[in-house]
């Protein structure tokens, strides 16, 4: 029995036209996943791409020929700016571009009138080297992006490996050979993709439902106006990176840092201003800490940082490096920003080690407070955790003075000015 390729390429159409639907409905309008657009995109390229071609053998060819060649291998280049996406990337516009045009200049100089594999050498070698290129993105994606990685990978090898193979024929034995008709025809290659494109689709459907759960719980543990964690979100990865420390004896150093008479800012110059103020200081904190280190917006003016690894003193050195680099951001605003005042605490032994530190550091903030603001103070534990003096680091220099104090002395607890 002799399968017809027309039956065949309508059966693929249909398949797409379900995809397509199915994706744009829940992936894209619901999930507003990404790289489901790329693969809408994808889809749609090939549906209609392969639909010109049944235009093939009447006078309409010598326009939908070309046409159909550049739409698959915009398909292909949509399937490597899908790729892309899962990596964080953005694909490169000129090369998502620049091939389906270069197809179809190549294939309106081939005869396409008459040959129905006019620039055939352009439309396979294009589609192979998108596909090996999406292929190379997937095999490359951390194991904790998604758990289909690996049937993800599988399924664009082996397609990349099945184009090149047909380039390879196409270009040596021509498209009217044996071996081509057989193995890389138009019949055999509907159904090799048909397959896959199931197999690709349901993977691409557990991407998308992952990347909706990713995004929900990223929004539960960050703070929409800083972008950074807000304070369950540092607690919990502070608890689980607490319990990674490789023993006991790993020192470990939390930092809570509160600006300076903020509500001077919001009541002078509005509340824009005072969130453009913590946007900043976010930033200057991100900025001053390892790719170790976790950062989060504790309440209100209050930010808190835990430093795996790290003794106190250096607390001491990155408070400093906080402040130089929020000072290195005056130019931008044009009003003074505020200074900032720390209290370091290092992770004491014994049971509830990361809420005592916090409270530490909260108490020897209250001390870098009443001592004059802008400066950083250590709360040291000795045996047993009995808290031993703290002790005062000197102002940072060069930030006293940015905003007139209007009193003499300022609590820090979360949302106090």
């Amino acid at each position: 029995m002799k399968l017809d390729v027309i039956t065949l390429q309508v059966a693929f159409g249909l398949i797409a036209v379900t995809l397509l639907v199915l994706f744009y409905g829940v992936s894209v309008r619901q999930q507003q996943s990404t790289y489901s657009k790329w693969w809408c995109a994808a889809i749609a390229c090939f549906l209609t791409g392969t639909a010109l071609y049944l235009l093939d053998g009447t006078r309409h060819q010598v326009w939908a020929n070309p046409a159909g060649n550049a739409l698959l291998v915009a398909g292909a280049a949509c399937v490597w700016g899908g790729a892309r996406v899962l990596r964080a990337l953005p694909p490169k516009r000129w090369l998502i571009l620049a091939p389906p045009i270069i197809t179809i200049l190549a294939s309106a100089l081939d005869s396409p009138s008459t040959n129905t594999w006019s620039a055939g050498g352009f439309l396979l070698g294009f589609m192979t080297f998108f596909i090996a290129l999406a292929s190379f993105e997937t095999w490359r994606l951390k194991p904790d992006i998604t758990t289909t990685q690996r049937p993800l990978g599988v399924a664009s090898a082996l397609l990349g490996l099945y184009y090149f193979g047909r380039w390879i024929a196409f270009l040596t034995a021509g498209p009217d050979s044996y071996t081509f008709t057989t193995y890389f025809g138009t019949v055999p290659t509907t159904m090799f993709t048909m397959v896959l494109l199931l197999i690709v689709s349901f993977t691409m459907a557990t991407l998308s439902t992952e990347q909706a759960l990713r995004d929900l719980k990223a929004q539960a543990s960050h703070d929409d106006l800083t972008q950074i964690l807000n304070r369950r979100g540092f607690l919990d990865l502070a608890t689980a990176e607490i319990r990674r420390l490789h023993s006991k004896d790993t020192p470990c150093t939390v930092i809570l840092a509160d600006m300076d008479y903020f509500k001077q800012i919001n009541d002078t110059y509005g509340h824009p201003a005072g969130d453009a103020v913590l946007q900043a200081v976010a930033t200057a904190c991100t900025r001053a800490i390892r790719s170790t280190d976790l950062v989060g917006r504790y309440g209100g003016e209050e930010f808190i940082l835990l430093l795996p690894g790290a003794t106190p003193d250096t607390g001491d050195l990155v408070s400093g490096l906080i402040s130089r680099t929020l000072r290195s951001m005056q130019p931008a605003f044009d009003f003074p920003l505020p200074t900032i005042s720390y209290g370091i605490a290092p992770l004491a032994p014994g049971p509830d080690r990361l809420e005592a530190a916090i409270a530490a550091a909260d108490t020897a903030l209250y001390d870098a407070k009443s001592a004059g603001r802008d400066r950083a103070v250590q709360a040291h534990f000795a045996h047993h955790e009995r808290p031993e003096p703290p002790r005062i680091a000197p102002a940072i220099p060069g930030t006293q003075g940015q905003v007139h104090d209007r009193a003499a002395h300022e609590h820090p607890s979360p949302g106090q000015p």
